[in-house]
């Protein structure tokens, strides 16, 4: 999983859980699935994944360089993978998500 990283340190940034802990390891798949829904926006899954969705214009100005090969390498690697309604259903979603915290 090429997020596996960042996955892992959201959780312990924002829950104090360690992925490898004993704890963790008996979580029912519910329970991680909600656990990841309720990460913060100040996560580095979230600021990752904003920075991947981003497309207003006066915002990518702004955008370091470290942001935009962020942003350029999951747009490359997956444009030809979803399609336009695909990714605002997505970006519709976590919107929603990250709306109702």
């Amino acid at each position: 999983m090429d997020d596996f990283d960042l996955i892992v340190s959201s959780f312990k940034s924002s829950y104090g859980v360690s992925i490898y802990s004993k704890d963790f390891q008996s979580m029912t798949w519910t329970e991680f699935c909600s656990l990841l829904q309720g990460l913060g926006p100040d996560t580095p899954l979230a600021r990752t994944v904003q920075i991947r969705l981003e497309d207003d214009k006066d915002v990518l100005k702004h955008f370091t360089s470290s942001q935009h090969k962020i942003r350029n390498r999951w747009r490359s690697r997956n444009v030809k993978k979803y399609t336009e309604a695909d990714m605002e259903r997505v970006l519709a979603e976590f919107q929603q998500a990250f709306s109702s915290m």
